[in-house]
């Protein structure tokens, strides 16, 4: 590379400033075009490769050369999650304050793997998910002062995982490592994918992995009875119940289980209890929604991501606690290289020893941004405010007899959560499903002139995270 006077340096200020610069101006303008783009992509498999060389390039191009390439052949290949008009899986919230708390750890780039190596990256991380956690009204013992603390994660997937492997280890000690192929799991039908996953990895074998059925009666949550008939019977076959995951916010219906009832059946049975709370956590800030984290006093583990509704740009998802040294002692190495003073007479928190990786970067300064930037009062309203969206496309849904909310049939699912929705675009969305309803159960009749008088319904799932019913005028 040249280190003379042209081309862009390895790292240089004004160039970092100009180039910079250059950059904030083409995503602002993306976000201000963005609800111009399909919100889907609509490119075919391999579209990219023919677009683009088979090779780099030998000499350097310009910074104005490659985000012409990307708006002209990366942007189509793109969904944009960040739309106003995307409703599918769960939001994925960036924001002002998230974007410039990236921009910052970007910036400091450091590796903080211990504290030796950035004491403030550990020490902010504390600081902040304490200030989370109180937030949320987590009890005292998943804070920083106690035995146990926060860690920031990069998936509920990673989250859940370091949770197996102590609970799986602390239970081993006990029976011995011979007992793994006994050791039993249980979620529902509901649970995310990511406890089958983090099975897989731990080595539980995958019919030890019981996900128990739910349905109507319940709202889809995991009920306790069936939970203990389960436990109960696995225990009577000689088999080991070791960990209970209950969920605040499923992925198809936002329900919530009893975690109390939940963490008493795990408690009685010597379990570990882990709650993902990954998405409807969140809302849990703003003190009327509160109460579906009742219980939670009486988890050892609690996982929030604030990526997903929390303005927190990916990644960044919250783990909690209750014993640290569960995960220090499942996921603890110590190599020559990475001893110091600070870590040898335990006075510090090394967070390389809370997660798999060795590496990890410095995402507290989003977190930090985004509570120091918006400040409490505007990110209950930020969330409330979806909700109000939520149960405003409820109504819509109420009106139209072709429509349901009701299980049982085929659904539709539309999440409220982009940063950029408003009203309007819930209106755009709900005109789209009228319109293709009419297509789809009047058309065909129409033209055999046998025009139902009341056309079959569509069941519909929204993500209301449990509103309450509205108010009557």
């Amino acid at each position: 590379m040249d280190g003379g006077g042209g081309g862009l340096k390895p790292m240089d200020s004004e160039q970092l400033r100009e180039y910079g610069h250059q950059m904030v101006d083409f995503v602002a303008d993306y976000y201000k075009n963005i609800e111009n783009y399909p919100v889907l992509s609509q490119v075919e498999p391999g579209y990219l490769v023919k677009l683009l060389p088979d090779a780099a390039p030998n000499q350097p191009e310009s910074l104005q050369r490659v985000l012409d390439d990307v708006q002209s052949k990366i942007l189509p290949g793109v969904t944009h999650w960040q739309s106003p008009n995307f409703y599918a899986y769960y939001p994925a919230n960036s924001s002002v304050a998230g974007f410039l708390g990236e921009i910052l750890s970007a910036g400091i780039n450091m590796v903080g793997f211990s504290w030796i190596t950035s004491p403030a990256a550990t020490e902010l991380e504390m600081i902040v998910l304490d200030w989370l956690g109180k937030l949320l009204k987590l009890p005292q013992e998943f804070l920083s002062s106690g035995h146990g603390g926060g860690v920031i994660q990069g998936s509920a997937s990673e989250a859940v995982l370091v949770v197996l492997l102590a609970a799986r280890d602390k239970t081993l000690r006990m029976v011995g490592k011979s007992a793994l192929g006994k050791l039993v799991v249980y979620g529902s039908d509901q649970t995310h994918s990511a406890l089958q996953k983090a099975c897989q990895i731990a080595g539980i074998h995958p019919e030890n992995c019981r996900l128990l059925k739910t349905d109507s009666s319940t709202d889809y949550a995991l009920s306790p009875e069936i939970v203990s008939e389960a436990i109960s019977h696995d225990i009577s076959i000689g088999l080991i119940p070791f960990f209970l995951c209950g969920t605040v916010g499923t992925t198809s219906s936002a329900t919530v289980d009893p975690l109390y009832s939940l963490a008493k059946i795990a408690k009685s049975n010597g379990m570990w209890f882990h709650v993902d709370a990954a998405y409807a956590g969140s809302a849990c800030i703003c003190p009327e929604y509160r109460k579906y984290l009742d219980g939670v006093e009486e988890a050892d583990s609690f996982n929030m991501n604030a990526h997903k509704w929390f303005l927190t740009n990916f990644d960044c998802s919250a783990l909690w606690v209750k014993d640290r040294n569960a995960l220090i002692q499942s996921l603890s190495t110590n190599p020559e290289f990475l001893k110091n003073k600070a870590s040898q007479a335990n006075l510090v928190v090394d967070y390389k020893d809370w997660q798999i990786p060795l590496g990890r970067r410095f995402r507290s300064l989003k977190l930090w941004m985004v509570l120091r930037l918006y400040g409490v009062e505007n990110l209950q309203n930020y969330l409330r405010n979806h909700i109000e969206l939520a149960r405003y496309f409820q109504v819509c849904v109420g009106q139209d007899p072709r429509f349901e909310a009701l299980s049982g049939m085929y659904t539709l699912r539309l999440v409220v959560g982009a940063p950029l929705t408003e009203r309007r675009h819930i209106d755009a969305a709900w005109k789209v499903l009228q319109d293709e309803a009419f297509t789809l159960l009047c058309s065909p009749l129409q033209e055999n002139g046998n025009l139902p008088k009341s056309p079959p319904p569509i069941g519909f799932f929204g993500n209301g995270f449990k509103a309450e019913p509205l108010p009557q005028k």
